[in-house]
């Protein structure tokens, strides 16, 4: 993908996410703009980064290791990123990459119906799985640490 498909992209993104955190926490628009240009800033750097570093390495990584870097306490940064992206709901640009993935499932649900009803199985053994492991490991972890 081209930078300026990227650019795209992230601005869609980053007004859907503003109106998601309007609309769904009733944060204004004037506090989520700071908190989600530093989100895509991030997001730039990171596609950056992966295309200019020669290592095979996932862009997510890039994007990842940039926000950590970034919201850490050795960075000069840090207290502003996280000031102005904790107005950012968890969930508001969660709702956005939702709707890509929906997206991107219909584009290939011919695909998805020639696996068969043996995917669905699947699928819902993997996210069952993944959900009741998840939840025995945080008992044990709350358990061993006295939270609960």
């Amino acid at each position: 993908m081209k930078y300026r498909d990227w650019i795209f992209l992230l601005t869609i993104t980053s007004l859907i996410t503003i109106l998601s955190n309007l609309i769904g926490y009733k944060t204004p628009i004037s506090e989520s703009i700071p908190g989600v240009l530093i989100l895509a800033g991030i997001a730039l750097a990171g596609v950056i980064l992966g295309k200019v570093i020669p290592l095979k390495l996932p862009m997510i990584l890039y994007v990842s290791m940039l926000g950590l870097l970034l919201a850490s306490p050795v960075s000069p940064v840090s207290k502003a990123v996280i000031e102005y992206t904790s107005k950012i709901s968890f969930m508001a640009p969660v709702t956005v990459v939702g709707a890509f993935a929906g997206i991107s499932m219909g584009k290939d649900f011919q695909t998805f119906k020639e696996q068969s009803w043996r995917m669905l199985i699947v699928g819902i053994l993997v996210f069952t799985g993944t959900f009741v492991l998840s939840a025995i490991v945080a008992q044990v972890v709350l358990s061993l640490t006295g939270a609960i």
